[in-house]
């Protein structure tokens, strides 16, 4: 499957890529029931009266799932409907047991707002539609060595807020960017445990192409997308694939399609209904749902900072980029380590660009978590404070990081010395080789007087040569260069 496209233009298409994102509420029981939405259990141990609609019974609404819309409206900038109304969503299928599906549609809790991130070093903004609150479906559960399919009803009823973004995602590896960013921000505030894989996060993709500058052209869904590189594999395909058939001269028909990782190949499941289909009508069991002011300021003054919140005060505090700061809020746990690293009075500059290069290469090599690295980050500031005091020179600071990784009882001014990794700051011996390799190096210096930059970084080269590497680099230029000034 090829990489994303950066470009806005494939063979001379645009792509056009809008998201909804169904996110579970980490509510421990459903959206209109009390029956318990802990995964795993049992096929149908967990569905009650009330999620099975069973004559009788009336659906409650959870005031917990409500706080948790909420606080995603207050987090992305939305705004909170201080009355909002459930419908019914009318369909059949065998694993949605009342024919009908209790969610929002005229009148959502949450509407507008906006998710900014960065692709590379580019900022990004894509402005949200609206998120509701609706139930989820059962499932259905396919046993092909026996040609059987059998119905869990565990699912039905849990609760589900739907964020749905307009159509302005332009490339495969803008949309995985959004779509980490908002996992980013519902995991952070604790409205979702976001664990793809046990689907408490599902992602359906929009995509269609068009001529720049023409009409949207007509777009197919793309299913429960449940890992990021999945969905960048999807889209790259199906992009591909519309425009195929359009160059071949065939029309896009509206669909639904789900994704095959083991192909590489989307396929149409079924044609994609539009609103009219689903015969919306308020739900006769449910009063509008209220949401006075207080409760709304209840909700904000008790939410933790939010992290492009905390990105701007890194930002401004330490002097960082924003692209920096936005790194480093990615999440709790790398803002945690950062704010520790900086207690311990790491320079801030040089604690952003260890932590997301040098840390973050060891931690991504072994799969680990940044609260499972063996180098706290209090070991890390020593480290930085030797680099910043011109003790050891930032190669030589690797090598007491891999020493410290292996080693947790290790001490940093120990490696540094069992290793003999201080550098040399006798001027005077410093200047002795700095002399000797210009003597050394006549043509070198030749052609950097001539203009040849490259020819400085050679003599540097044999200067550290000279020293075993332990001369102070920086040191070395300012001394090289007065000299080649003076001669």
């Amino acid at each position: 499957m090829s990489k994303a496209t950066p470009s806005l233009l494939v063979q001379g298409y645009e792509v056009v890529i809008g998201f909804e994102t169904h996110t579970q509420l980490s509510t421990q029981s459903k959206i209109f029931s009390r029956a318990s939405t802990a995964f795993g259990a049992e096929p149908n141990t967990q569905a009650c009266a009330v999620d099975l609609a069973l004559p009788g019974t009336l659906p409650v609404m959870n005031k917990g799932a409500v706080e948790r819309a909420i606080q995603l409206g207050l987090a992305l900038g939305s705004h909170i409907a201080p009355r909002s109304v459930f419908a019914r969503k009318n369909y059949f299928y065998p694993d949605l047991p009342k024919g009908y599906q209790i969610s929002q549609f005229e009148i959502p809790v949450v509407q507008g707002g906006s998710v900014e991130f960065f692709l590379g070093d580019e900022k990004k903004s894509v402005r949200l539609v609206r998120a509701h609150l609706e139930e989820d479906a059962g499932k259905s559960l396919h046993e092909d060595f026996i040609g059987q399919t059998g119905i869990d009803l565990n699912r039905a009823g849990t609760p589900l807020l739907e964020i749905v973004t307009e159509p302005d995602m332009r490339s495969s590896a803008e949309a995985v960017a959004y779509a980490k960013e908002l996992h980013k921000i519902v995991t952070w505030i604790g409205i979702c445990d976001g664990n793809m894989q046990e689907g408490s996060f599902r992602c359906d993709a929009n995509v269609s192409v068009r001529k720049p500058g023409g009409p949207l052209g007509t777009r197919r869904e793309i299913k429960n997308l449940n890992s990021f590189k999945f969905m960048q594999q999807a889209i790259d395909y199906e992009v591909r694939w519309q425009i195929e058939q359009i160059e071949d001269g065939l029309e896009i028909q509206q669909a639904t399609v789900l994704f095959n990782p083991d192909t590489g190949e989307t396929r149409a499941m079924r044609t994609k209904e539009d609103a009219a289909d689903y015969r919306y009508f308020p739900d006769p069991d449910l009063p509008p749902l209220v949401v006075a002011p207080e409760w709304v300021e209840r909700v904000r003054s008790e939410m933790a900072e939010l992290p492009r919140v905390m990105a701007a005060r890194f930002a401004e505090d330490y002097g960082l980029s924003e692209y920096d700061a936005s790194a480093l809020t990615q999440s709790k746990e790398i803002a945690r380590y950062f704010e520790a690293a900086i207690a311990a009075s790491a320079p801030p500059k040089l604690a952003a660009n260890w932590i997301m290069g040098e840390l973050a290469r060891r931690l991504n090599t072994q799969d680990l978590g940044i609260e499972q690295a063996p180098l706290p980050a209090e070991k890390l500031a020593q480290i930085l404070a030797r680099i910043a005091d011109n003790t050891i020179s930032n190669n030589a600071a690797k090598q007491v990081f891999d020493a410290l990784w292996t080693d947790t009882e290790a001490q940093v001014d120990t490696v540094i010395e069992a290793k003999g990794l201080k550098q040399m700051n006798d001027t005077g011996a410093l200047e002795a080789i700095v002399d000797t390799v210009i003597a050394a190096n006549a043509k070198n210096v030749a052609e950097f007087k001539a203009g040849n930059e490259k020819a400085l970084n050679a003599l540097v080269g044999q200067i550290m040569k000279a020293s075993a590497g332990k001369a102070n680099p920086g040191q070395v230029n300012a001394l090289l260069k007065a000299k080649l000034a003076a001669a």
